[in-house]
């Protein structure tokens, strides 16, 4: 099976990253309209591309935010907070103390004037964990402040670590329920009715990434299903391109995916993504064949790191066992243009040894994968 790859002509080659970039900045700062970019990476048609979008200003591109992002709550309290500690990161990088200090103190204000608010949406059973993460976030916006006061940048940015995983427990609280019913055409496919971690071991080292099924339970589930089963044990990367992907899952023999042993059939995966302000995610169609190629996913290809399933170029809904971990290069991948988003369903972010992923090669062998969390969340198939 192969992913969509990107062909270049003869003239593109020589140019480096940088010269991209001055090309793409200098086409913006002259007004241009963008046009010049908005074609596939194929020149041998000239075909052109229906790109997707990213918002506007600063793409997100922390696998760990977009989870947190991504989870279904509507508690707007937490959000401000949440996007308040987020913000830290990047005035962090101009070393701006004072905007520092004002996002550390909006955030402990909403969490003040709001904590009722913030236990509202957190059931009943849960309100006890809530509330001691309230105070567990409180103490440790007074230790922030106290890094900040020394300018001490490396204290900050674990100090803010910090947070970000205590306000991402407060909204993992607020999660009642599995947000939609997935459409009973796919209920003979395992899905994964929230999220999981899984570790992978490699001959380089170990990665943790984690599996959102929120956002894309069935193919999610066919993900962890397959890594209970050992699918993934032993097999090894079968495409690894710089700056671009790192690929695996393929089977040895003349298989490209996996073969249900019950069955004796090759198990199929539709394309699967969740739009922002939809209920439910697109099933079996490219976001370009819908028409919806303009509007962003819930689970964007923003982050180093992110994990994807694998297709044939021809069938959306062809993917089965191989995925691939999108090497995210913000030169090449600026906000506001992206030629990923829309043609695969993304499943899931690198969130512990990312750069991991710039040492492995095709060749180097998956030595184990295994679920370390959320187990539990995996549906098996109903017959």
């Amino acid at each position: 099976m192969k992913l969509l790859k990107i062909s270049l002509p003869d003239w593109w080659k020589p140019l480096t990253k940088t010269t991209l970039l001055g090309l793409l900045l200098m086409s913006l700062s002259l007004g241009l309209s963008g046009a010049w970019w908005n074609f596939k990476f194929n020149f041998g048609n000239q075909e052109p591309a229906r790109e997707s979008r990213l918002p506007g200003g600063n793409a997100i591109t922390d696998g760990r935010a977009l989870l947190r992002y991504a989870l279904p709550i509507d508690n707007q309290p937490v959000r401000k907070i949440q996007a308040s500690l987020e913000d830290i990161s990047q005035q962090m990088r101009g070393k701006r103390w004072s905007p520092i200090t004002s996002d550390i103190t909006k955030a402990a204000v909403v969490l003040t004037s709001s904590d009722q608010k913030l236990l509202a949406d957190i059931p009943d059973a849960r309100k006890p964990q809530g509330e001691a993460l309230i105070a567990q976030i409180q103490a440790e916006i007074a230790k922030i402040r106290e890094a900040v006061e020394a300018k001490d940048k490396e204290r900050v940015l674990i100090e803010r670590g910090i947070l970000l995983d205590q306000v991402g427990e407060l909204e993992q609280l607020m999660v009642e329920e599995f947000p939609f019913e997935v459409p009973p055409e796919y209920s003979n496919l395992p899905q994964l009715k929230g999220r999981a971690t899984v570790e992978m071991t490699t001959e380089e080292g170990s990665l943790r990434m984690v599996v959102d099924g929120y956002n894309a339970p069935v193919t999610a589930g066919n993900f962890v299903d397959l890594v209970q089963r050992g699918f993934y044990d032993g097999l090894t990367f079968n495409r690894a391109e710089d700056n671009y992907i790192l690929q695996a899952g393929d089977p040895p023999g003349k298989a490209t995916g996996f073969i249900d042993p019950e069955t004796g059939e090759y198990r199929g995966i539709p394309i699967e993504i969740m739009l922002k302000g939809d209920s439910e995610p697109v099933y079996e169609f490219t976001l370009e064949e819908i028409g919806r190629y303009r509007e962003q996913p819930v689970l964007p290809f923003s982050a180093f790191g992110t994990l994807a399933m694998a297709r044939p170029a021809e069938d959306p809904n062809g993917g089965s066992s191989q995925f691939f971990f999108f090497l995210f290069q913000p030169e090449l991948t600026p906000a506001g243009i992206n030629f990923m988003d829309g043609r695969y369903s993304v499943f899931g972010y690198v969130v512990e040894n990312k750069e991991l992923l710039r040492q492995l090669k095709r060749g180097d062998v998956i030595e184990s994968m295994r679920v370390i969390d959320g187990i539990e969340n995996l549906v098996e198939p109903q017959a």
